[in-house]
């Protein structure tokens, strides 16, 4: 499996406030040195949410510090509940975390970069660009959100590029326009992405109608982003005759698997596609949160990430028959 967790115990530093919704983290493993880590890393923590131990992913901003790992969580009120955990924590909280990893490959031979972030997506694109700039490439970032005052790190990255930072604030009309930003690049332009999974998609569509070859747009995911609000669904078992209730904080995984029904998984991010199970009947509509699957895969409702994706109404699956699923 590519993704090996090695578990370690933590302190929460300090926190501090970016923006309304948005802090930042400052978290120190008991046995820190400072290594470097991958452009893209990420973290687990162990977090708890009614009382059931569960696990949530952040991305680490910027490059490695000795002062330990820098996450920044926005605080949702339609999320699963880490956000709501990890904003009641308080400096010297004792944490459960895991050694940083990362699946954003980064091609540095290339002669142009685009770095795209669509709110607190800016978090793994930071060590991108200071990489990036350290490197003395050509690079642009382009950060799309509803303000400035909801903006992380704003005055950090206009320091370091200065007017290579283009902000995309909607309350000033200057919406993030991908059918033009991708027309104008050169062709072998590597484009990093994060942002929710609706402009994701859009990402996707605009960079493939300018003609750029897919591997070429590579990106950071994170599966709590969906297009229908989170919520409590059900899930019946093809041939047991059980309806088990996924709760809006616990994911589809999480409950069969703590319910005898097992279902491998590795990423538990949509990336890998490992957990991915038959579905048989919807009755409803299923929210693929998953960058694993096509369009056309997802439009067909055949197969179902467990670990991220979700539904509204009643799904029927069957996680015996996965032959096919990676």
């Amino acid at each position: 499996m590519r993704f090996v967790e090695t578990w370690i115990p933590a302190t929460l530093v300090s926190t501090r406030d970016l923006a309304p919704a948005i802090r930042e983290f400052l978290i120190r493993p008991d046995q820190f040195d400072g290594s470097a880590y991958p452009v893209g890393s990420h973290i687990n923590v162990s977090v708890t949410i009614d009382g059931q131990p569960e696990t949530r992913s952040y991305s680490l901003v910027g490059e490695a510090s000795p002062q330990g790992f820098r996450i920044a969580v926005r605080r949702a009120e339609d999320s699963r509940g880490g956000s709501r955990y990890m904003w009641q924590l308080a400096p010297g909280a004792r944490l459960d975390i895991t050694r940083p990893s990362s699946l954003l490959a980064v091609d540095w031979t290339r002669q142009n970069y685009c770095l795209i972030a669509g709110g607190i997506g800016i978090t793994p694109i930071i060590s991108a660009a200071q990489a990036l700039a350290r490197r003395g490439a050509a690079v642009t970032l382009h950060y799309a959100v509803r303000g400035r005052a909801d903006a992380a790190y704003l005055d950090e990255l206009s320091s370091l590029l200065g007017d290579r930072l283009v902000v995309h604030a909607s309350d000033e009309g200057k919406r993030l326009d991908l059918d033009s930003l991708f027309a104008a690049l050169p062709k072998g332009t590597l484009t990093l992405f994060c942002g929710p999974m609706r402009m994701l998609d859009a990402a996707r569509h605009a960079w493939i109608g300018a003609g750029h070859p897919l591997p070429d747009l590579r990106y950071e995911t994170f599966g709590s982003s969906g297009t229908l609000p989170t919520e409590t669904f059900r899930v019946r078992l093809k041939g047991s005759g059980v309806e088990l209730e996924i709760p809006r904080e616990r994911s589809m995984l999480d409950v069969l698997n703590a319910s005898g029904f097992e279902v491998i998984a590795d990423c538990k991010r949509g990336e890998c596609g490992l957990c991915a199970i038959d579905v048989v009947e919807v009755d409803g509509e299923i929210d693929h949160r998953d960058v694993f699957f096509s369009d056309h895969q997802k439009q067909s409702n055949q197969k179902i990430c467990a670990c991220v994706s979700r539904a509204r109404g009643t799904i029927t699956v069957d996680t015996l028959l996965r032959a096919d699923a990676v």
